[in-house]
């Protein structure tokens, strides 16, 4: 059952787009005052484009995490194309990529589908104008006015103002109820980049410093992550932040406090959650991630200091022995509206093995809806399903139903050993059963062990299957011994490792990677198959290096 409060968020959306329809609501956005004439501040743009990518949009295409997709007349809601894509193109972010590129050619480029855009879309409609994506495509605009503008005719460059004052003015009206998470935070940055811009509205950047700091006691947890769990959102919320902050350094108007304490907490959030490797963890829809933007990002923010062994509100735990380390979700599941993107996954797991990834997530899906859909499953995590239902309830709308009421996490670290202990009530509508998980990580991290203990309190009225499963890295190869009944691990840097089980059928499956990209790599998966015909049931099994 909806709840109040996300029903009333619906309705005032809804009514807040049919008096957007209204053909007076267009005329209001330029009405009253004459547009400016020019740009009086320019916050400066210091993050990383492409030039391969350049080259590719000066073709007629655009090009994203190894997809294509090509311009079809200057149109920019072709049929067919999902929301992502959408987002990406009117968004202007590939702006960087030609600035990369550089030369008059990408910059008459660039010149030509924004002048493109702002014939096409100089009134409000529903996708083009949300609040959220406005914001990313004004902010964009203005931090990039030097590449492409500076040098524009004059024509070219009052559009310009007067579609940023336009833009901005719909994103002052529309954000306290048209955007949510990150999308708000997108919308504020704009907001706040109009108001530095844009001479005699500094009340718009009033508003968002306002905004803001009301949204980051939403969104931001006090260890510094953030509300969606996502690792991948909270590099966006930070990147946001530090844009923010440093434009306002830049002007001259020194920046909150409360920007700063939070700046500060979210990079050491980001920490957390990079490996050694350098890329990120892959939970709740994130990805390895872009490693020169998130190194770009942390150099911004300025982070330093130890990294915390765990993220208690977020609800992370990494536990690390020598240069193994295992990292752990034991947090509670987000909770609307910000559960829309999240996974299925309780006490799902990942390990590493110095820079090499072991047990991995498979990920999620940049651009492609269907296959996000299918990766927030449970079964697409190092997680234990039960008669291939997930631990947590998906509606077709994208949020959350049945979920865990209870997420437990404890552990014990000595320098010897650490062991960790957690549990979640999530299928206990289901069937009354409680899972509970044990790590126990030793012999300097070359020894992992495991447990998963099901528990039925209401008496079990019939046979449960369980599925437990470990999705290997692609470059970690995978041999059956002794009859199937163990496996050999070999990774990449040479080191074997032998997985055993005490408890069920081993087997060896086929399994996908999204961790990087848009195209899925094979790989495959280690699942113990049993089956609970008690009130309890256990499993065992360990990991160890061999040879060393």
């Amino acid at each position: 059952m909806m709840r109040i409060d996300p029903l009333i968020r619906t309705l005032r959306h809804r009514a807040g787009n049919l008096a957007y329809r209204n053909p007076l609501y267009s005329w209001s956005l330029g009405s009253g005052r004459a547009p400016p004439e020019g740009l009086s501040f320019i916050p400066a743009d210091t993050w990383p484009g492409d030039a391969e990518r350049g080259k590719w949009l000066c073709g007629g295409t655009f090009a994203w995490d190894g997809e294509s997709l090509q311009m079809r007349g200057g149109c920019w809601e072709p049929e067919g194309i999902e929301r992502p894509w959408l987002e990406h193109m009117h968004g202007f972010s590939w702006l960087r990529d030609l600035r990369a590129l550089g030369g008059d050619e990408a910059r008459r480029v660039a010149r030509g589908m924004i002048a493109d855009w702002m014939e096409k879309h100089r009134n409000w409609s529903a996708f083009a104008w949300q609040p959220g994506l406005a914001g990313r495509r004004v902010a964009n605009w203005i931090a990039l006015y030097d590449f492409y503008g500076a040098s524009a005719d004059h024509s070219l460059q009052d559009t310009v103002f007067e579609s940023l004052f336009r833009q901005a003015r719909h994103i002052s009206r529309a954000l306290s109820s048209g955007a949510e998470g990150l999308d708000k935070l997108y919308g504020l940055r704009g907001l706040a980049f109009c108001g530095l811009a844009l001479s005699g509205k500094i009340a718009w950047l009033e508003q968002a410093l306002d905004m803001l700091q009301a949204e980051t006691n939403r969104q931001i947890l006090p260890d510094g992550g953030h509300v969606s769990r996502s690792p991948q959102k909270l590099l966006g919320a930070l990147k946001i932040f530090t844009d923010i902050r440093a434009a306002l350094l830049s002007s001259g108007i020194p920046a909150p406090e409360q920007i700063t304490h939070t700046i500060d907490r979210m990079a050491q959030a980001l920490r957390f959650f990079r490996y050694a490797d350098r890329g990120m963890a892959v939970f709740n829809g994130a990805q390895e991630g872009d490693i020169a933007m998130a190194d770009a990002v942390l150099a911004k923010s300025n982070a330093q200091g130890k990294i915390m062994r765990a993220l208690p509100h977020t609800g992370y735990h990494r536990i690390s022995q020598g240069r193994s380390l295992l990292m752990v979700d034991a947090g509670d599941m987000p909770a609307w509206p910000h559960d829309a993107a999240a996974h299925a996954a309780p006490l799902s797991f990942e390990f590493m093995y110095g820079k090499e990834r072991v047990f991995v997530s498979c990920g999620s899906h940049p651009l492609d809806e269907g296959w996000r859909d299918c990766l927030r499953a449970t079964a697409a995590h190092n997680a234990l399903c039960l008669d291939s239902r997930n631990a947590v309830e998906i509606y077709e709308n994208g949020h959350f139903g049945r979920k865990p009421h209870n997420v437990m996490a404890h552990r014990d670290d000595s320098l010897d050993a650490i062991l960790f202990e957690c549990m979640h009530d999530g299928y206990v509508p289901l069937n009354g059963i409680t899972h509970r998980r044990r790590f126990y990580l030793c012999d300097h991290g070359h020894d992992l062990r495991g447990e998963e203990s099901l528990s039925c309190a209401t008496g079990l009225g019939r046979p449960v299957d369980i599925a437990l499963r470990f999705h290997l890295h692609p470059r970690v190869l995978v041999s059956p011994v002794r009859n199937g009944q163990e496996a050999l691990l070999r990774l990449p840097g040479g080191s074997g490792w032998r997985f055993s089980r005490a408890g069920g059928i081993l087997r060896t499956e086929d399994s996908v990677y999204m961790g990087t990209g848009a195209v899925p790599r094979k790989t495959k998966q280690l699942v113990i198959y049993a089956s609970m015909e008690a009130d309890q049931a256990q499993i065992k099994w360990a990991l160890r290096r061999e040879g060393r």
